[in-house]
């Protein structure tokens, strides 16, 4: 069963739709806290707790880059899951356009990160 406890852990961080957005645009790009909080309009708070999240089931991994930490997916199968996820959902509902949809790219108008004040 332990197999299962950790595999429902990964589903676990998968099971809420603000996640999954994440999840899907740090397979993307890198990002810091700052950017997603401007790209999704969520209150820093809860964006870090939702990184926790993903990071404790071990989906992303992160680094410092002085007063910003970066977070990224620690494995491009993460996207490849999430397209799989859509797939099921297609073909259970019969939607034929059902995918993920376009991730914002740099620069994010109010976010002071690096990425952006380059853009």
């Amino acid at each position: 069963m332990e197999t299962y406890g950790k595999l429902a852990k990964v589903f676990g961080a998968l099971s809420h739709p603000l996640r999954l957005y994440i999840l899907q645009a740090l397979s993307e790009q890198e990002c810091c806290v700052c950017h997603l909080t401007a790209m999704l309009g969520r209150p820093q708070p809860y964006v870090s707790q939702q990184l926790a999240i993903l990071r404790e089931a071990g989906l992303l991994s992160d680094r410092s880059e002085g007063p910003f930490v970066f977070y990224r997916a620690t494995d491009e199968r993460a996207l490849h899951l999430l397209s799989l996820g859509c797939e099921l959902v297609r073909r259970q509902k019969g939607l034929e356009d059902f995918s993920l949809p376009p991730i914002p790219q740099s620069p994010i108008p109010g976010c002071p990160c690096p990425h952006c004040q380059k853009g």
